[in-house]
């Protein structure tokens, strides 16, 4: 029995992504092994569907689970809120309720400078993650009231840092920040858990975004203090597992930061 036996967690943008070297390379597929490690049933979404069907085969092989995979694409010319209702449906229709909601999914054109960003490349990040969130976020706090649920956001130091060559990405990650903020003060009367992490993990994102802009990379992606990027599942991935364990109940409202992978500060 593992912590999160008998929960359902959705998690956006979860397909299977591997780095040159076979190892985990998508945060959201590292949260979905952590979970699944705590005996969570699992909604996991993107827009690759074959990414979504190697993950799931994979969890379902190793860890004796239940994963659901829902194609599913926040963007600027979908009926987006029809699309987070139909995964939402699904998840409820499938496994009854919703324990934990994990927004992780993001697309951006990184790498591109302010001056030469188009309208489609900034409707990209800001629908990708921060509608998605916020659509995610409303469809499901009937289901998280009644949980006494979880909500996990993602976000950035590139806001903060002001990273070259990454306006829109930084602009959503901004928006997911003060979202998350409020809706741990609204929400704490009602039992449910708000917090955001903001990683540096090595994904396969990250190793395309090394090859395909050298110089964007060199500039804005620094070396954590500890000397190694944070891994997808064993420290992502298991900091999300604790944030959604009973025990972690007393942060209700509380917004915590994983600086690159490395440890919590509260």
């Amino acid at each position: 029995m593992g912590f999160l036996t008998g929960k359902t967690a959705i998690i956006t943008g979860a397909g299977r992504a591997v780095l040159s070297d076979g190892r985990c390379g998508s945060i959201g597929y590292g949260i979905a092994t952590a979970y699944a490690k705590e005996g969570a049933n699992l909604v996991i979404t993107g827009r690759n569907v074959k990414k979504l069907e190697d993950a799931k085969e994979e969890l379902e092989r190793l860890y004796g689970i239940k994963v659901l995979i829902i194609q599913a694409d926040v963007n600027a010319g979908a009926d987006n809120e029809a699309v987070v209702a139909n995964v939402i449906k699904q998840t409820v229709d499938t496994f009854g309720g919703i324990d934990v909601l994990i927004n992780n999914a993001q697309a951006s054109a990184s790498g591109v400078t302010l001056a030469e960003h188009t309208t489609e490349q900034f409707d990209l990040a800001l629908y990708s993650g921060l509608y998605a969130a916020f659509y995610y976020m409303k469809a499901c706090y009937p289901y998280l009231v009644k949980s006494k649920g979880t909500v996990i956001n993602f976000a950035s130091g590139a806001g903060l840092f002001g990273n070259f060559g990454q306006c829109a990405y930084a602009a959503a990650k901004e928006g997911i920040r003060g979202l998350t903020r409020v809706a741990a003060t609204e929400w704490a009367k009602d039992g449910i858990n708000v917090n955001i992490i903001c990683p540096l993990a090595w994904t396969a994102q990250l190793e395309q975004f090394e090859k395909a802009y050298p110089e964007a990379f060199k500039e804005n992606v620094k070396m954590p203090p500890a000397g190694h990027y944070g891994d997808s599942e064993l420290e992502i991935g298991r900091v999300c597992v604790q944030l959604a364990s009973p025990d972690f109940k007393y942060l209700t409202g509380e917004t915590l930061t994983l600086e690159g992978g490395m440890g919590l500060r509260p």
